[in-house]
């Protein structure tokens, strides 16, 4: 079961992101602030949701969330100043849209960059515990993942429909086969390396 809130007195605004691990697209975080007595029986870990739920999920916490946004951070951003602040940009980026006023953020994982002088924990696999870091989950998900299947049309053949840009093994094999599109992370090592055994002598 999550947990409603961290502390009952304070506002707090859960943070998540997805898409760090993919080799196309960009990365896209969420900012979500719960009221207090928000429940749902099917709201978890976006990873654990199945993906009707997820579409339910994200009407429901956008209906009943007292604000929201989600934020996303380029391929080519992300490429120059790497995936893991581009990441936290992207939080940073969504709290600016947030215009309620807060007092605390919950944010998924053990690092962050801190964001104006606003008070933060760091929560390892928070999404499966706090239902503001679950709701981030959800809404930046299921965003991501609608924009990665738009994206499959205009780039068919790497499966992004299904994959939404993950290293599957069937991604891996259509780059090798069809070669980089201009969505894919040039920083990111796209095809395993080979191993020359016939050179090492």
């Amino acid at each position: 079961m999550l947990a409603p809130y961290f502390d009952k007195e304070k506002v707090e605004v859960g943070l998540d992101e997805v898409g760090r691990g993919c080799l196309a697209g960009p990365v896209v975080a969420a900012a979500v602030i719960l009221p207090k007595d928000f429940k749902s029986d099917i709201l978890d870990d976006s990873k654990k949701v199945t993906r009707s739920n997820r579409d339910l999920l994200r009407l429901e916490i956008q209906e009943k969330a007292l604000a929201y946004h989600v934020a996303e951070v380029s391929h080519t951003e992300i490429d120059k100043i790497n995936i893991l602040n581009a990441s936290f940009l992207a939080m940073h980026l969504a709290l600016d849209q947030i215009k309620i006023p807060y007092d605390l953020l919950l944010v998924d994982g053990n690092r962050f960059n801190p964001y104006k002088d606003i008070p933060f924990e760091c929560i390892i696999k928070g999404d499966g515990k706090y239902a503001s870091i679950a709701a981030a989950s959800i809404l930046a998900k299921t965003y991501r993942d609608e924009l990665m299947e738009e994206m499959a049309k205009t780039y068919p053949g790497y499966g992004w429909e299904t994959n939404v840009g993950y290293p599957t093994k069937a991604h891996r094999e259509a780059i090798r086969a069809l070669g980089e599109t201009p969505l894919h992370r040039k920083s990111f090592k796209l095809l395993p390396e080979q191993l020359e055994l016939k050179f090492t002598k």
